[in-house]
């Protein structure tokens, strides 16, 4: 179950009055957990059948190494995934990302050169898009990825439509 709409925002997140952080997508996470099993369970298992038959007995257990990495990963990329969200404020967007080191990303509409929407094989199976901010400084350039296409456009033609409005004319 999916808590993060009754507290979507995390302890200390910078807020402002009827704005609230929207998150990506539950299927982001789900993408991520497949590409996660499918690099580590065939490691796991050949690895397993290799020592069996070379070394036998306890060595075996040498097998369970990627299976540990796995368990870990399920857990941290649950994490991962609840800390990324976007707000949008009048003048501004905030992205906001990382469990250890968090980053909040602030892009003034103004500074907006290009939004763009990409989306992958992979992440079109799971129904998701990312979309990509360009603005005149690199630093700045961020990205949101798990969003719902349809979503993603919005926020692309709305971002577009504020930043032509909002020009600061570089």
């Amino acid at each position: 179950m999916d808590t993060r709409a009754e507290n979507p925002a995390p302890a200390g997140a910078v807020s402002a009055a009827g704005d609230s952080w929207r998150p990506v997508a539950g299927a982001l996470l789900r993408m991520r957990r497949l590409l996660l099993v499918g690099w580590l369970a065939p490691p796991t298992v050949a690895l397993g059948v290799l020592l069996a038959l070379l070394a036998g007995g306890p060595w075996t257990l040498f097998a369970l190494v990627p299976a540990g990495a796995a368990l870990w990963g399920w857990g941290a990329l649950a994490r991962n995934w609840r800390s990324w969200g976007y707000r949008e404020r009048d003048d501004d967007l905030l992205i906001r990302r990382g469990v250890l080191w968090r980053q909040l990303t602030v892009v003034p509409y103004g500074r907006m050169q290009l939004v763009e929407v990409t989306s992958g094989p992979l992440e079109r199976r799971f129904g998701l898009a990312t979309l990509q901010l360009h603005t005149a400084a690199a630093a700045t350039d961020a990205t949101i990825p798990g969003l719902p296409p349809t979503e993603a456009e919005r926020l692309r033609d709305r971002l577009t439509e504020l930043g032509e409005a909002r020009s600061a004319g570089l």
